[in-house]
This record gives structure tokens, sequence and C-alpha cells, in this order.
């Protein structure tokens, strides 16, 4: 985390960002947040409803806020879930892969700073574990959310960003749809991820739930 910690007076500005193609075809080899994750619980973790999937129609009623300029997240909020969890950033691991926060604490999500800022025109992703081996994390939850739902994503200039939920989809890891999840709509975009679907001792998850949301308000 020391690597990370901004000086309270300023911010630093994002480094030039990577495509998106790189990116997706990066995270096309498996976006595993929890390579090693238990999975031994009575229940397993919520998994999206068919009815969930992602609309990309943008509806006349849904409401629009302006984009906001850079700044860091400090925390993500989900009240249907009762997630409230600060948020770190992270890069890419030395594999290539998105990397999470440390699997030790349980509720501490992480803000993948390849990507725009939460508010930001473009397309924010925010991950997290499902678990660890002690039971349930901070996204353990993530797969019973429904459209309509919101994230709210309090930023260090004092701002929350608001984010509507519009789809919550189980992808699997060995065909995962990059340029769809990743990609610009061109209006300020959420991705909310964790690990999903089936689970085994030797592969772990084999999936990643993700949730859709576009920002639709500023407070």
């Amino acid at each position: 985390m020391s690597a990370f910690e901004l000086a309270e007076e300023e911010e630093p500005q994002p480094k030039k960002r990577a495509p998106w193609g790189v990116i997706a075809l990066v995270l096309l080899t498996g976006l595993a947040l929890i390579r090693n994750g238990s999975g031994e619980f009575d229940v397993g973790p919520p998994q999206p409803a068919s009815a969930a999937a992602a609309d990309s129609r943008v509806p006349s009623t849904f409401a629009k806020a302006q984009p906001l300029p850079f700044s860091q997240p400090d925390r993500v909020r989900i009240p249907a879930i009762r997630v409230d969890a600060p948020v770190m950033p992270v890069g890419l691991d030395t594999d290539g892969w998105v990397g999470a926060p440390p699997p030790d604490d349980p509720n501490l999500a992480g803000w993948f700073t390849g990507a725009v800022s939460p508010g930001e025109k473009g397309t924010a992703v925010v991950v997290g574990h499902v678990d660890n081996m002690r039971g349930p994390a901070v996204f353990y939850g993530l797969g019973a959310l429904k459209k309509g739902n919101r994230v709210d994503i309090a930023r260090k200039d004092g701002k929350t960003a608001v984010f509507e939920i519009y789809g919550i989809e189980v992808f699997s890891k060995s065909d995962f749809p990059g340029d769809r999840v990743y990609g610009s709509k061109g209006t300020p975009e959420l991705r909310v991820i964790t690990c999903g679907g089936g689970f085994s001792k030797q592969h772990g998850y084999d999936g990643n739930v993700v949730v859709f949301a576009r920002l639709v308000e500023v407070r």
C-alpha cells in the first residue's frame, strides 16, 4: 500500500493509460481475483439472474450526470448488499493480471489505475475478493444485485460519484468479453468485478461476476 499512498495536499495525475484493446487482450487470459479462494462454504456466493443481463441501450428516462475530473476513489458503498469499504489503487501484477487487494483484509476493494477514475468519462474498474480462506469477502454478495441498485464511490476530492446498475452478468474466464466489459461508451461508466461461476479446488472460480453501471448523480 505504501507505494500508492498519496500526499494529502495533492493527488498525482494518472499515467498515460494503455489502449483498451491492449487491456482487453491481457484480461482475456483470465481475470481471477481469487485464484486461490477457498470456495468451501455451505452456500456459495449468489450468481446473477439471467434477467439481469446488461442492455447496451440507454433508456430516454435514464438520468445523466456530467463527467468529473480525475480524482482517486476513497471508498465504495453498495447499500443493497451492505458494502462499505475503503479502496486502494491496483495495477497489473507480474503475470499480467489485474492485481487484487491483499486477501488478508476481506473488506478492501481495488481501483484499477490503468482505467479512468470513477466519474471521469470512460469506464472505471473496481475489483475485490469474493472470499478468502476465512469466509466471505467484500464482494461476496455482488451477484445478488439488481438493475436499479446504486453504487456510490466517494472520491478524494470530496465528491461522491453515484452509479446506477443496468446489468449484472457472469462471464467465463476462458471467454471473457474484454471489449464489451471494458470498452468506453463515451460516458462515465463503472464496472465492479469479482470471481464467480463454478468452483473447483484445482482451478478456483471459473468465471467473473461483472456489474455494469452508469453515472447518474454527483453529490
